[in-house]
């Protein structure tokens, strides 16, 4: 299954109804004599359980859906999460796409509200707008720490699925730790590292919004779903994928202070290449048609021609691959890379640059 960008698409539908599934809760009846009643009957601790859930999906919301936001740019209609309370918000780069003027709506009003873009960066398919005019009562969301992300956690998605503004899903953390690549056709062609894979159902227009966890944090941008062959390429139920909320932050940061991203974090080798077919027409490696000067493939004595077939120990048969091993990597990072020139194979060290 390969992850594909989430389009926004325009939709008339019936209101659609939050529903959660209760838990059964079951009742130990140690120091019970059988047959005694109990004070609270097996029907009562169930309902109990069920409240207990509903509240704090409702405090959850209550708490985060007036930060997540609706944006629009002529027939693109994606989502967004107030970033601070100068009016930043962050979203996807595929959600602004070339636009520059944004139509934005929070959840709590039916106003239009102006934006203009700040900066994108196609790279991670991040990108900050601002708002021209800040209304009162903008409300920030808290991002978390990603570090304290985990399987099995309870998450909830929002924002606007198929132009419905302010929907909420359910789900879980089903994964943590994703290298994912977006595809070039519908998508910026990012290859994004340390992704949050979810069973919140993350439907286009769920783009640029936020993935929560029950303490009301935002740990994630939904921003790609998995697609099935088999399914004549459509979404496969239940596998999303989010940008973790360090990644947005670091970026987001970096926008709002410099007007442009001045360090990626992101592992790059410096040169244009192309993914190389045998005669069978199976990839067998990343041939390189450019070599930057100064850069990291420069440095190690790669020039135009050879063909990568090894990044350390990681096998490399396309672009794609290469782009994988990259992003699971940091610059400055030591390391091998193996290539082919002319009929032999060489293995040289190479540190890492930075894209």
């Amino acid at each position: 299954m390969a992850p594909s960008r989430i389009r926004a698409l325009r939709a008339l539908c019936a209101p659609l109804l939050l529903c959660s599934l209760i838990p059964l809760a079951g009742c130990t009846g140690s120091g019970t004599s059988a047959g005694a009643q109990t004070s609270a009957s097996p029907r009562a601790t169930v309902t109990s359980a069920g409240d207990t859930l509903e509240s704090e999906y409702q405090r959850v919301i209550k708490n985060v859906l007036p930060s997540v936001v609706q944006i629009q740019s002529g027939d693109a209609l994606g989502s967004g999460v107030v970033y601070d309370a100068r009016g930043h918000i962050v979203t996807n780069a595929h959600v602004v796409g070339d636009a520059k003027k944004f139509q934005v709506t929070t959840a709590d009003s039916e106003a239009v509200l102006s934006a203009s873009l700040v900066s994108s960066y196609p790279e991670q398919d991040l990108a900050v707008i601002k708002l021209d005019k800040v209304p009162p009562g903008l409300k920030p969301a808290v991002f978390g720490d990603s570090a304290q992300v985990a399987v099995g956690q309870i998450v909830l998605a929002m924002g606007s699925p198929l132009g419905l503004s302010s929907s909420v899903t359910q789900g879980i953390v089903s994964a943590t730790g994703r290298t994912v690549s977006e595809g070039s056709t519908n998508g910026t062609g990012a290859t994004i590292a340390n992704m949050v894979q979810t069973s919140a159902a993350i439907n286009p227009g769920n783009s640029g919004g936020a993935l929560v966890n029950l303490d009301s944090q935002v740990i994630g941008i939904p921003t790609l779903a998995a697609v099935d062959p088999d399914l004549g390429g459509g979404a496969a139920p239940g596998i999303g994928f989010a940008i973790p909320a360090s990644t947005v932050r670091t970026i987001a940061d970096q926008i709002i202070k410099s007007g442009k991203v001045t360090a990626s974090g992101r592992a790059a080798l410096g040169i244009t290449g192309r993914t190389v077919v045998n005669g069978s027409y199976q990839p067998v490696g990343v041939a390189v048609v450019e070599v930057r000067g100064g850069g990291a493939a420069d440095r190690a004595g790669l020039r135009a021609g050879d063909i990568i077939t090894k990044l350390g120990d990681t096998g490399i048969t396309t672009m794609t691959s290469l782009a994988e091993a990259l992003a699971d990597a940091k610059p400055g990072q030591k390391t091998t890379i193996t290539y082919r020139r002319g009929g032999s194979t060489k293995t040289v060290g190479i540190v890492l640059g930075e894209q």
